[in-house]
């Protein structure tokens, strides 16, 4: 399957493309997508993924999941007590490093496609996250990501500054196609 990224950048480079917008546009939702559509045609995917925790109705913090052993942790919530508090969640840095590190440390070892989502104001928290994400990065290999559209953090903005990044914002009007066409770019395809 070397169609995915084969011909893209020029130099070799696996295309890599961050999805950007506003919460509740549907970020992690075209993320989903895109990897059903890849695990469609036989890729390996892997890395993190952050999911809600709803509770009657209310967003009470997040779990993180590694994609590939499908293992997950709370790593934010309001119940939380932690130095790092984000918002009104605590952070959990062990869990986010326990399970989201790990599975991209593994996704970068291992995986056709590297995913991370999400890189966000609570990740950040967490210097050997940012760290990994640089090195997914700097892998020659498939990676998608899903951005928070307003931080500022430093991380980010290398994130948006790379060559090597494509970024595309998801909306409410275009979430149901662009996961088509981002699997389109990465197969190489010339929009």
């Amino acid at each position: 399957m070397h169609i995915y990224g084969a011909c893209v950048g020029g130099m070799g480079e696996a295309l890599k493309i961050g999805i950007t917008g506003l919460p509740g546009a549907g970020k992690t939702y075209c993320l989903l997508k895109v990897i059903e559509m890849l695990e469609g045609d036989g890729l390996k995917v892997g890395g993190m993924i952050t999911e809600p925790i709803i509770k009657r109705n209310r967003r009470e913090g997040f779990y993180v999941m590694d994609w590939g052993t499908k293992e997950k942790r709370v790593f934010a919530s309001r119940e939380i007590q932690s130095k790092t508090m984000v918002g009104r969640y605590g952070v959990d840095i062990s869990a986010l490093e326990e399970v989201g590190v790990n599975a991209l440390r593994s996704a970068t070892a291992n995986a056709d496609v590297i995913v991370i989502d999400e890189v966000g104001k609570m990740e950040v928290e967490s210097p050997n996250f940012v760290q990994t994400v640089k090195d997914a990065l700097d892998a020659d290999k498939p990676l998608l990501l899903t951005l928070h559209k307003k931080s500022r953090n430093p991380l980010l903005q290398d994130i948006r500054r790379r060559d090597d990044v494509r970024i595309l914002e998801v909306t409410q009007v275009n979430r149901n196609l662009l996961p088509y066409k981002i699997v389109k770019l990465m197969k190489g395809e010339v929009l």
